[in-house]
């Protein structure tokens, strides 16, 4: 699993004209998923996202987590994010799971990421053309692969 993490002042999610996510602060999580991810992906991924210290303390030190600063967390399915770009000027996509592998996995990573939050977490919706906005504070964007625990 691969995931871009965005802290934001605000982000959303609009499919059809009509918004299907929306936080203020917190995260902005897009997640890329392949054939090669696992229930054990999941809960590290889920864990290092919740507990990722790229909120500013009282000393204005990145020090605190999205869930120390009672944020939220907003899930965007992103098959690209697998990307190759080996050959040609084309992206092959060979890599990205497709739907009957990867949304199974993305309802899994939706309830891991409410549980370690403790609370309901906003999402897009697996397979649509999805219009996102955010306002990224920091800027700060980091890049997870579950596959390279670093």
């Amino acid at each position: 699993m691969r995931a871009v993490i965005q802290r934001v002042s605000s982000a959303s999610v609009t499919v059809d004209g009509a918004v299907t996510g929306e936080i203020q602060t917190g995260l902005l999580v897009l997640l890329g998923i392949e054939d090669i991810d696992t229930e054990e992906d999941i809960q590290w991924l889920s864990a290092k996202i919740v507990n990722l210290r790229i909120f500013n303390d009282d000393e204005g030190v990145m020090n605190v987590s999205v869930k120390d600063v009672h944020g939220d967390i907003l899930l965007v399915s992103q098959f690209t994010l697998h990307a190759s770009t080996k050959k040609g000027n084309r992206p092959s996509y060979i890599r990205a799971s497709k739907p009957d592998v990867a949304i199974p996995l993305y309802e899994k990573m939706i309830v891991q990421l409410e549980q370690d939050m403790g609370t309901t977490i906003q999402r897009g919706i697996f397979g649509a053309d999805m219009k996102v906005a955010l306002l990224n504070d920091g800027p700060v964007t980091i890049i997870i692969d579950s596959h390279n625990r670093e």
